[in-house]
């Protein structure tokens, strides 16, 4: 069913991406008189086609992993005389360049659509509560104390814990301080936290911002009642039940969940003894712990999930907006993380961030079929973070992609003339290897993941 979810996802996020942003190209295209010869989304054996009065050929291909508008182009091929004025390479740099930008912008303005029905449709999220802080963390020596919320990091509102990270994220691998304005506990004084940051989680594979501080979301208690099983898990293999009660894991008391879940993260490939309660009694398992990740995100597992309980009505937050506060709120988003992605981008390109955060196909497509689980708004919201990543990525000044071709005809502009043919050939050359090394190390990090 998982994978049912995750094709359903895929096709669905790369139907809607590339269908926008090819009909950015050809949309602007038309509005500038050139002729379209083809506009198909996918590659390969067409599954479906038909022409429209204009005579473009519409395509539904076999590989859904791409599209591509065709315009009338004399260095394709012969064009008869009555057409030569309706070709691409003809038209003026101005208007090849707005031909060439609408894609990307295309996909910005379907994440702004996204972003606004979001915004409307409004979400429940978890009010940044502190439950508790490391003792000699950053988050300790800058005074912040469990029972405190979080009102805003470095300035920026957050409403909920998924804000935090978010605003966390923007700094990493950076050095200085993270200003952090928390509310005390049982009053309405605010007061701003200042942690020192220092190449924060520099390289590091998975970051977590928030833990990395030494703090701890509020999250009601969880006792260590087991409710499932991976049936490949070591859990299971090791005989423990649904239903059994863990006291203790090599002697150490086990008061909630939580706990369970840290010790078992640090011992992986661990051979570890669980004291257990099971129909009134105590019984001892030995555990092989298996292990995930690598280098350090490497993390041991269980294979077991725990009976959940009911979030207190206090500590959840209905965030919506109406119809104009939510052009507003989407527009903020949009901007917020077009910038978010550049960023992350330099700090990969000057080693601030590890490169094992790139993620491929494999990772999309996983990530396609989790949020289609999840519900309607969280494939907007997967939809809208990838339109935006399509959309930077593109504008990147790389030959081959649209930034390049942009990157070529601005200096055109500025020139009075295009550059030479053999310039443009060796930057097409430098952008394909650019790309393909690029792909082919996405492709590395998803499969290092599985």
């Amino acid at each position: 069913m998982n994978a049912l979810y995750m094709i359903i996802g895929t096709l669905i996020a790369l139907g809607v991406l590339v269908t926008f942003h090819e009909f950015g190209h050809f949309w602007v295209a038309r509005r500038c008189g050139v002729k379209v010869l083809r506009f198909s989304i996918g590659f390969g054996m067409p599954l479906l086609r038909w022409h429209d009065r204009q005579g473009t050929e519409f395509v539904i291909a076999a590989i859904p992993l791409g599209g591509y508008v065709k315009m009338l182009d004399e260095r394709e091929g012969e064009v008869p005389p009555a057409l030569l004025d309706r070709t691409f390479n003809r038209q003026g740099v101005r208007r090849r360049i707005a031909i060439v930008a609408a894609g990307p912008a295309a996909n910005f303005l379907l994440a702004l659509l996204f972003f606004w029905v979001l915004a409307m449709l409004g979400s429940q999220q978890l009010r940044p509560v502190i439950g508790a802080v490391e003792a000699g963390s950053p988050a300790a020596v800058a005074g912040i104390q469990a029972g405190e919320e979080v009102l805003a990091v470095d300035g920026e509102e957050t409403s909920g814990w998924a804000a935090v990270n978010l605003q966390m994220i923007r700094r990493l691998g950076e050095t200085g301080t993270l200003e952090v304005t928390v509310r005390e506990a049982g009053s309405s004084v605010t007061a701003r936290r200042h942690l020192v940051i220092r190449d924060w989680l520099e390289g590091v594979d998975e970051p977590d911002p928030i833990a990395s501080l030494g703090i701890r979301p509020w999250r009601p208690a969880l006792p260590p009642v087991l409710a499932q099983l991976d049936p490949k898990g070591p859990a299971q293999a090791a005989g423990l039940r649904g239903g059994d009660r863990l006291l203790a894991l090599d002697g150490e008391p086990l008061d909630d969940w939580q706990r369970v879940v840290e010790r078992v993260r640090a011992r992986p490939g661990a051979r570890v003894v669980f004291l257990l309660e099971r129909d009134g009694q105590r019984i001892e398992r030995p555990v092989e712990l298996a292990a995930r990740g690598e280098g350090e995100a490497r993390s041991g597992y269980l294979g077991a999930g725990v009976e959940t309980v009911e979030w207190p009505p206090e500590m959840l937050r209905e965030v919506r907006y109406g119809p104009l506060e939510a052009v507003g709120e989407a527009l903020r988003r949009t901007w917020s993380m077009s910038v978010l992605t550049l960023d992350s981008l330099r700090k990969m390109l000057f080693g601030e961030l590890s490169v094992k955060n790139l993620s491929g196909p494999i990772t999309i497509a996983k990530v396609a079929g989790a949020s289609v689980q999840s519900g309607v708004g969280d494939f907007l919201n997967f939809l809208a973070y990838l339109s935006i990543s399509l959309g930077v990525l593109n504008l990147l000044p790389i030959p081959v992609l649209d930034g390049g071709h942009l990157l070529f005809y601005f200096v055109e502009w500025a020139r009075g003339r295009p550059l030479s043919e053999r310039v443009q050939a060796w930057g097409m050359q430098i952008g394909i290897s650019l790309v393909v090394g690029v792909m082919l190390l996405a492709l590395v990090n998803d499969l290092s993941r599985l």
